[in-house]
């Protein structure tokens, strides 16, 4: 199960003893890693012995899965030339830069485009797979830090010349553009109806490939660049909503950071602000409340003064999320009463950007809901899922269906079995007609919590009305 021997690996000794993992410790965690992909790896401390002492280069999505298992130890990302693997595959390295230079970003991202996406499904091969368990928070804080000290760049003009590509570069002109914003228009609405997974959101990482990259690569004056990297840098954190969506933390981690990267070409600060807030959600989601507070931060103080009312009550939002995960009540409770102050000084005829359309007061209860499931704090939860739900809408079906399990939550956390239940129907009934891992983990996590209540009747009609959707592939 390995390559060639190519002499004593002391780079992989080297971190592994600054990590503190055993060759039987490592062996272990590849091989979990490895079954979370569904991949059946049988690795032993004499594998580990043979990959360090002699040099040997383990096949397939090993190498990554060796830098993910020391990341997760470390805290930190690793490269595969730290620990002597580089040789292997360099592709864990795209898409986690946040280059300096505004050729280099366009560089970075057009390379993370141009991966084997259709790993993006669980099972179907592709990157994604091999970058299993690579999701690293503190990846953050580089493209975070630099976005902060400069969030726009002074120039982005491009003369392509024609040995960067085949034939003559495109001209990029405002109707080129206008085309990759109608492309996030759409996708947001797929996204918003059918969920991340569906094969018409699935669709942005592909526009990338095809439409955004080509034009990237092009020339465009400074005004025309301007316009392109604020329309790629919008389809890029789409393609990392997506993925966020759909479960595949490490490829949402990589297109957001390049977004970020083409806001700060844009000299969009608000759309870079949004993006921090998107990081921030995952950081959240994942469990990383204080760093889930520092990247909405870093949102909220480089938008001061810039950002409309709207876009910097959901910026306080997303705060109240992370400050609520870190199981802080009372700075979630100050983040949230800025966020509806926000809210309410907003006005109908403010120049909000338009990928803020989602947000109105529907959405501030649903988060101030799940705020407050965080805090355990059942009765505020009530009441704002009943807010959030007083206007059930076509549009936004994910969000309602997640609206729908808190809701039952906190309906369970109030000793209302029988009302946690009706709502559980509800939101698998939605669930089911969408493809978000999202929201099936939210499902899972009410089922989970309906546990102790197994043997009582409408706890087994609810488990049995969504064995389908747990059985569903991913």
């Amino acid at each position: 199960m390995s390559r060639e021997q190519r002499g004593p690996n002391e780079k992989l000794g080297a971190v592994l003893a600054l990590a503190g993992i055993s060759n039987a410790g490592l062996a272990r965690r590849v091989n979990d890693l490895g079954a979370q992909r569904g991949l059946t790896l049988r690795y032993d401390k004499t594998s580990v012995a043979r990959w360090v002492s002699k040099g040997m280069v383990p096949q397939g999505a090993a190498p990554h899965l060796i830098a993910a298992a020391i990341g997760q130890k470390l805290g930190r990302p690793v490269p595969l030339h730290e620990i002597g693997l580089a040789d292997a595959d360099p592709a864990p390295e795209v898409g986690l830069a946040f280059p300096r230079d505004v050729g280099q970003a366009v560089k970075s991202a057009t390379e993370l485009y141009r991966l084997d996406l259709a790993g993006r499904r669980a099972g179907s091969g592709g990157i994604w797979q091999s970058l299993a368990g690579s999701f690293a928070v503190s990846a953050y804080a580089t493209p975070a830090s630099r976005w902060l000290i400069t969030p726009a760049d002074s120039s982005v003009a491009r003369d392509a010349s024609p040995s960067e590509g085949s034939g003559s570069p495109h001209k990029v002109g405002h109707s080129d553009v206008q085309k990759l914003r109608e492309a996030a228009e759409d996708a947001r609405r797929w996204d918003s109806k059918y969920g991340g997974g569906d094969w018409r959101s699935s669709m942005v990482p592909e526009c990338l490939r095809v439409e955004a990259a080509p034009l990237l690569l092009g020339s465009y004056s400074d005004e025309v660049g301007r316009a392109l990297f604020g329309a790629s840098a919008e389809l890029t954190r789409l393609a990392g909503w997506m993925a966020f969506d759909t479960g595949q933390q490490e490829a949402a981690q990589r297109y957001y950071i390049q977004a970020l990267r083409l806001a700060r070409a844009a000299a969009d600060v608000p759309l870079g602000g949004y993006v921090l807030a998107s990081m921030s959600l995952q950081a959240t989601y994942r469990g990383f409340g204080d760093e889930g507070v520092d990247l909405a931060q870093a949102a909220l103080e480089r938008n001061r003064g810039l950002a409309t009312a709207r876009t910097m009550s959901f910026f306080r939002l997303v705060e109240a999320r992370a400050h609520a995960r870190a199981s802080d009540a009372q700075a979630a409770g100050a983040a949230l009463k800025a966020a509806e102050g926000w809210l309410e000084r907003s006005r109908e005829g403010d120049n909000d950007p338009s990928w803020l359309g989602f947000y109105s007061y529907d959405r501030f209860a649903a988060d101030a809901a799940e705020c407050y499931r965080d805090l355990k704090a059942p009765r505020q939860v009530r009441r704002f899922t009943e807010q959030a739900l007083s206007k059930p809408t076509e549009e936004f079906v994910r969000s309602h269906g997640l609206r729908l399990v808190v809701s039952a939550v906190a309906e369970l956390e109030s000793g209302n079995l029988d009302a946690a239940c009706e709502q559980g129907v509800r939101a698998v009934e939605v669930a089911g007609r969408i493809s978000s891992a999202r929201t099936t983990e939210y499902v899972k996590d009410l089922l989970h919590r309906l546990e102790p209540y197994g043997d009582e009747p409408r706890v087994v009609e609810l488990r049995e009305r969504a064995r389908p959707l747990l059985m569903a592939p991913a």
